[in-house]
């Protein structure tokens, strides 16, 4: 493992805006905007780390990363897309080219000059250590949620880079508030350490909270705060889709803070709908992108804030056979609230705290009696997949049979269905 602490650049560009909440570009003008950004920035010689989301979020990523090569092509001494996978599966060869638009094996055809990696961050020789963030620091930035040294390791792909530009898109986001910039860092690329701490935070303020925020919440300065190590230029395209297709309503492009800073607000006015009345019955029909329940609980986690008490929401996703096989700890724990780990922390604390903080998120709100073991919860959640229902009881989740939904009919009756559910944000006006 690279060290590199005590190394570190700090780079403002201020944000640029194409587009806005209403409409959507064209791909001639998001090139020619790629293009023009580009085109202002010192690049020649420079060695250039792309940082790009997997497949678990909508974006037109061959649009964008075709424009981004084209503007840099022939400029830069080298070039390296790495896909921020944070701890999700590695993407396989065949999904990568399908994901970044080329043929399977065909890689420099479309993209001359480039490599592509995933982050492998299940191997330590992976990382460079950019040094520690302290107790007193982290007891500041959470606000005293959290004090502890928190050491920050980074795939190294990044910091052997002149400059790191992050591509992708900012949405609501349960740990965070809303995704992007620097997150494509911390978690995106990141270590364990500082992953476990950065959801762990997440999960004590709750997900029914900070999610879809567009401040600076405890989250976002922490990953801010180790973004600052980072010894590369950070800029970043930071795009808002029109939810449900692949257009764009806006691109922005800066520094990885004011960029994601223009882009949260676009954010905020496209993907959080508003409803007059809590929601009773919650039917989150979940996209193929997600292919287990740790990343397809998006479509609970962006509905929890919109559901009544004692409401339920059902997790449709008849694709879906597995809770995850990343992280097969989750199915020992099963899925809680915040309060059932904290007053028993002595039981749990040795379990990633992301982990941890995945099973608050998808439990949502509840309490925790430690003298009669009693949990209540605020809603009820329930998995109409193809994970058995033994499995689904034992996680602590409710069981139904997909083939036993038929989705006009609850459409007819009354029930709130939500078609490609866990990027649109639904909260109580």
């Amino acid at each position: 493992m690279t060290s590199l602490a005590g190394t570190s650049v700090q780079n403002h560009r201020p944000a640029a805006r194409l587009g806005g909440a209403e409409g959507v570009l064209t791909d001639g003008q998001v090139r020619a905007f790629v293009r023009e950004q580009l085109a202002a920035v010192d690049l020649d010689g420079r060695s250039v780390c792309i940082l790009v989301p997997d497949g678990t979020r909508t974006c037109p990523l061959p649009l964008l990363l075709g424009a981004v090569h084209e503007a840099l092509s022939g400029r830069v001494s080298r070039m390296t897309t790495l896909i921020a996978l944070g701890t999700h599966q590695p993407m396989s060869a065949a999904a990568i080219a399908r994901h970044l638009g080329f043929t399977e094996g065909a890689l420099e055809a479309t993209y001359p000059g480039m490599t592509v990696l995933n982050h492998e961050w299940w191997l330590p020789e992976s990382f460079a250590d950019l040094g520690t963030i302290p107790a007193a620091r982290l007891t500041e930035l959470s606000e005293g949620r959290l004090s502890m040294d928190v050491p920050v390791l980074l795939n190294k792909a990044v910091v052997e880079h002149d400059v790191a530009l992050v591509v992708g898109p900012v949405l609501p986001h349960e740990v965070v508030g809303i995704s992007g910039g620097n997150k494509y860092f911390f978690p995106g690329v990141a270590g364990q350490e500082i992953i476990d701490v950065s959801h762990w935070i997440g999960a004590l303020i709750t997900s029914a909270e900070i999610i879809g925020t567009t401040a600076i919440t405890p989250v976002r300065a922490l990953i801010n705060e180790g973004a600052a190590l980072v010894p590369a230029e950070k800029l970043s395209f930071c795009v808002v889709g029109e939810a449900g297709s692949l257009d764009l309503h806006s691109i922005s492009f800066g520094d990885t803070v004011s960029a994601w800073a223009d882009a949260a607000e676009v954010c905020a006015a496209t993907h959080v709908h508003y409803l007059d009345e809590p929601v009773h019955r919650v039917i989150s029909l979940v996209p193929q992108m997600y292919d287990d329940i740790w990343t397809g609980a998006k479509g609970f986690y962006k509905l929890e804030p919109a559901v009544a008490d004692g409401g339920e929401v059902i997790l449709y996703a008849p694709h879906i056979t597995t809770i995850s096989t990343s992280h097969p700890e989750i199915n020992e724990i099963g899925y809680h609230c915040r309060d059932y780990f904290v007053k028993q922390w002595d039981r749990f604390k040795h379990i990633h705290w992301g982990t941890l903080a995945h099973s608050t998120h998808l439990r949502g709100a509840g309490t925790y009696d430690p003298e009669t073991g009693e949990e209540r919860l605020r809603v009820r959640v329930t998995l109409a997949t193809r994970i058995p229902p033994e499995v689904c009881h034992a996680a602590n989740l409710g069981y139904l049979d997909p083939d036993s939904l038929d989705i006009p009919a609850e459409i007819a009756a009354g029930t709130f269905v939500v078609p490609d559910a866990g990027e649109v944000l639904f909260r109580l006006r």
